[in-house]
């Protein structure tokens, strides 16, 4: 089902031609942040990947992967990837990249069972990155270090628009709050998974929630996360989870807008217990799985950054579809106009 957000006396700061120019310079500053603040080389990534492989993502273990069947591969058939969690780690290993570095890439996806509104499109695009790490960094600790590092150049990305534009001002605090998915229930008792991240990024201005995936004192989980890429079940710090999201408050909307969904990945004995938590041991024998099982992969910590929502975030957007070209419902696009959204 589809939705729109339709922001009281919205009027975007920027006009298309100055929007165009905006998302360029956002990108272009942003990507060689990311890739000096971590040391990552940037690589070049698939659109599709083999089905049957587990190399593409999961998700959160219910969407429907894009496929289509290869004419000169009797009864083969590829998948559009949904991201490339997999496939990174998959890379690392195949180019031997040593600890303390990694790779980034421009990662576009279809995901035809989003549901449509002001953040969520058909077209995914983002920075995939995943940077080897060693063995004993599988801590709460060293995670941090790497949202703080990467929530870095989202703040200095943030200046830059500032100081290109005149009346834009900085909104995003200088220190990123942490809060694990437990802790965060706790506080708000009888909220949704959405109304506790509305709560906390209203009154934090940008936050890391710990624990994406795994089950919370309820029963229950903040959001969902396939069993074989982050590790959701380690206990570190006394509560499960090595994984999170980057959340930021979006005054144009009112909300919550996730910017980044990132994690340790998992090992060979953690990968073993997620499949038997989420009842999928029958993916262990999958090409990807055997490696990792076979522990034949590197260690790695990584995820993925919305460069449309970034860039939709920093100049002020009520919609993704003002930053990209995708396909929108006629009435969301007739609803848009009304309140001056000029949909691409």
């Amino acid at each position: 089902m589809s939705y729109l957000i339709t922001p009281k006396a919205y009027n975007s700061p920027l006009n298309k031609l100055e929007t165009e120019k905006g998302i360029q310079k956002i990108k272009d500053f942003f990507q060689q942040n990311l890739s000096s603040e971590l040391r990552l080389r940037r690589t070049t990534a698939p659109l599709f990947v083999l089905k049957g492989t587990g190399i593409n993502d999961d998700l959160s273990g219910t969407e429907r992967a894009v496929t289509f069947p290869i004419k000169d591969m009797d009864d083969t058939q590829a998948e559009i990837v949904h991201s490339l969690a997999k496939w990174k780690r998959l890379t690392l290993a195949d180019l031997d990249i040593e600890p303390g570095y990694g790779i980034y890439t421009d990662m576009n996806a279809i995901r035809a069972d989003e549901e449509l509104g002001n953040l969520h499109s058909l077209y995914v695009d983002q920075w995939d990155w995943e940077l080897v790490m060693r063995e004993n960094e599988r801590n709460l600790d060293f995670l941090k270090d790497i949202v703080r590092r990467i929530y870095g150049a989202i703040l200095r990305t943030e200046y830059l628009v500032y100081e290109t534009y005149s009346g834009f001002k900085p909104q995003l605090p200088s220190a990123i709050h942490f809060i694990h998915a437990e802790e965060l229930l706790q506080r708000f008792p009888g909220t949704t998974d959405k109304e506790r991240e509305d709560a906390i990024t209203k009154e934090k201005g940008a936050v890391f929630i710990i624990g994406i995936g795994c089950p919370l004192s309820t029963g229950k989980k903040h959001d969902n996360r396939a069993p074989d890429y982050d590790d959701w079940t380690t206990i570190s710090s006394g509560l499960p989870g090595l994984n999170g999201d980057i959340l930021v408050w979006n005054d144009v909307l009112g909300r919550a807008v996730e910017l980044s969904s990132m994690g340790i990945r998992v090992n060979a004995e953690v990968l073993a217990k997620q499949l038997v938590a989420t009842g999928t041991e029958n993916r262990s024998g999958l090409y990807f799985h055997r490696r990792l099982l076979n522990r034949e992969l590197p260690q790695t910590i990584g995820g993925g950054i919305g460069q449309s929502r970034l860039c939709m975030f920093l100049l002020r957007k009520a919609h993704i579809g003002e930053i990209q070209a995708s396909i929108w419902p006629q009435e969301m696009r007739e609803e848009a106009v009304k309140y001056g959204i000029a949909l691409i």
